[in-house]
C-alpha cells in the first residue's frame, strides 16, 4: 500500500501524450495562474495535469511527456 507522506499524493508517471489530445497551457486572465494539461481535440475539454509556478515546473512537465518546442496558451 502506498501511503502519502505529509498529505502529498504519489505521482503517476506517464511517458507519452494521450492519443487525441494536445498539450496546452491554460492561463488565467485575472491572476496569471498557469496550468499545464491536455485539450481533447474533438470536444475541446481541458484536463489539468499540473500547476505551473515557474519555468522549472514547465520543463518538468515537458520532460515527463516528451514535449519539445513551445506549447499553445489558452485563456
Amino acid at each position: 500500500m502506498n501511503i502519502p507522506v505529509f498529505g502529498k499524493k504519489a505521482a503517476v508517471k506517464k511517458s507519452t501524450v494521450p492519443a487525441g489530445k494536445k498539450p496546452v497551457i491554460k492561463c488565467s486572465i485575472c491572476n496569471g495562474e498557469q496550468v499545464a494539461g491536455f485539450r481533447d481535440l474533438h470536444s475541446g475539454a481541458f484536463e489539468e495535469v499540473m500547476l505551473i509556478r515557474n519555468t522549472s515546473d514547465l520543463d518538468a512537465f515537458k520532460s515527463r511527456y516528451g514535449i519539445t518546442g513551445d506549447m499553445e496558451k489558452i485563456y
